[in-house]
């Protein structure tokens, strides 16, 4: 059975009651308070094995309390509580040395567990952020979130590579840039690269660098992104469009820790925390021979995923007025969201992601005179973005179909009963995908910035594509 006394500290007295039964049940010891001074009094005592307290109590903040208790009693674990569910709040608590945070409301089986694994594990004492600052870097209050703040907390203070993975507009680099400026590295610099935006015959040299003469058009040498990111954070964007032979570089600098410029001989030592994301299933990418399964490993030590906006609607009124507030400091017109619009805003399926919703927001308050924003004028704005009013759009010929079936039926024949190798969807998207950008690319004279906007993607996804699919683009006059 466990044992230990727990010491409590929340105003609330349902909470207190709800909590003291369930560690009581779980063999532990509990004394429990509503008042800060009375929990400092416990500990300056000698009383308790482990601390659990809400924040915001009604004589003294917890986070102003929790530096003395650690100084008096640095081997206690002390859990914090809070409704105040900001990423903020997660980085203070590891901050002034809690061993975890729980966002109201909470898992009473989680909040048992964790308290049997505080006791059973050995205290470390955290480090603290120079600054105090209450910046917001991420926003949302969401169950989602509140399990990403938690692991960004714990990882704030470590070196261990991270793979964040999610759709386009999540805010990826937003992730990678908090575990820079909140860890152990912030005074280092950042320095992030972007594999989709980078021709994939110069993506080697721009991580790496590349000596005088090293190839025609050097000309001198240049140091690249390993040797900036010196010392601090190398954030890997797009991470499965790295071409094969920069993976196999990549390999050798995580497992040598040095690596060597292009056309250099000269082993040079690295120091750098690598943090990757992307929007593919790299695990899929493994299957079909296009990204190594050793470097996925070596890259997804910590996996995050955040989630996409369609996933956490509860959190677009708090990045709704996160936006709001940097459109006023920007000199844009003050502008307010009423209910409706609010609720219009939650039931859109938002393919941009976050990137998106800041785009409309920004977008409605320089164009829109009104002051307050409302739910008809937040459905005509995102009625463009589904179908034009009076537009028919033509149907794809059914003999798309037919063929698509026939190919299914003559490829499956082939295995005999087998099932095929796996890559099948992105074969036939291949297949399908070429046209369809040729044709575009046709209509539009070779113009890419029309063509992505009839085709609805980033101008950088569709330069890759016609990378990848090796289509030739041919401009028209005018």
């Amino acid at each position: 059975m466990p044992s230990g006394t727990i010491l409590i500290a929340d105003d609330d007295a349902a909470i207190r009651t709800v909590l003291t039964q369930a560690l009581a049940r779980a063999g532990y010891t509990v004394r429990s308070t509503g008042h800060a001074v009375t929990l400092w009094n416990w500990v300056n005592q000698g009383e308790g094995d482990l601390i659990i307290t809400d924040v915001m109590m009604p004589d003294e903040n917890a986070f102003d309390l929790l530096p003395r208790i650690k100084t008096a009693r640095p081997e206690i674990p002390i859990i914090v509580m809070s409704a105040q569910n900001t990423f903020m709040t997660a980085v203070k608590a590891s901050e002034k040395g809690a061993y975890d945070y729980l966002p109201k409301p909470f898992d009473l089986k989680e909040l048992v567990a964790i308290v049997g694994r505080a006791l059973a594990e050995p205290q470390r004492k955290g480090a603290a952020r120079p600054s105090d600052d209450e910046e917001m870097p991420l926003i949302g209050r969401s169950a989602a979130m509140q399990d990403i703040y938690r692991a960004l907390a714990r990882l704030m203070q470590t070196d261990l590579t991270v793979m964040i993975s999610g759709e386009s507009g999540t805010g990826k680099e937003i992730v990678a840039r908090v575990l820079h400026d909140f860890g152990r590295r912030r005074n280092g610099p950042f320095v992030a690269i972007n594999m989709a935006a980078i021709p994939r015959d110069l993506i080697e040299a721009e991580l790496f660098g590349h000596e005088k003469g090293a190839f025609t058009g050097a000309q001198h040498r240049s140091s690249g992104r390993f040797e900036q990111a010196d010392g601090g954070t190398l954030f890997l964007d797009e991470i499965g469009d790295m071409p094969m032979d920069a993976q196999t570089r990549l390999l050798r600098v995580l497992q040598e820790g040095e690596y060597t410029t292009i056309g250099g001989r000269t082993p040079i030592k690295t120091d750098v925390r690598i943090i990757a994301a992307t929007n593919r299933d790299l695990s899929q990418l493994v299957q079909q021979g296009l990204f190594r399964e050793d470097l996925f490993f070596r890259l997804n030590v910590v996996p995050i995923r955040i989630p996409p906006l369609r996933d956490r609607s509860e959190d677009i009124p708090d990045l709704v007025a996160h936006f709001l507030t940097q459109i006023e400091q920007e000199g844009l017109p003050v502008k307010r969201f009423d209910h409706d619009a609010l609720a219009t805003l939650k039931t859109y399926r938002w393919p941009g992601n976050v990137r998106e919703l800041e785009n409309l927001v920004r977008r409605l308050a320089a164009l829109y005179p009104q002051d307050v924003i409302t739910g008809p004028l937040i459905e005509a704005e995102l009625a463009p973005q589904t179908e034009a009013p009076g537009a028919e759009t033509p149907r794809l010929p059914d003999s798309l179909s037919g063929a698509v079936e026939g190919f299914m039926t003559g490829y499956f024949q082939g295995f005999d009963g087998r099932l095929p190798p796996p890559g099948l969807y992105h074969r036939v998207l291949r297949e399908i995908e070429y046209p369809l950008i040729a044709a575009t690319l046709a209509a539009t004279r070779g113009n890419q910035i029309k063509a992505a906007e009839v085709l609805g993607v980033n101008r950088n996804t569709l330069r890759k594509k016609i990378r990848d699919l090796e289509i030739q683009v041919i401009r028209g006059i005018g």
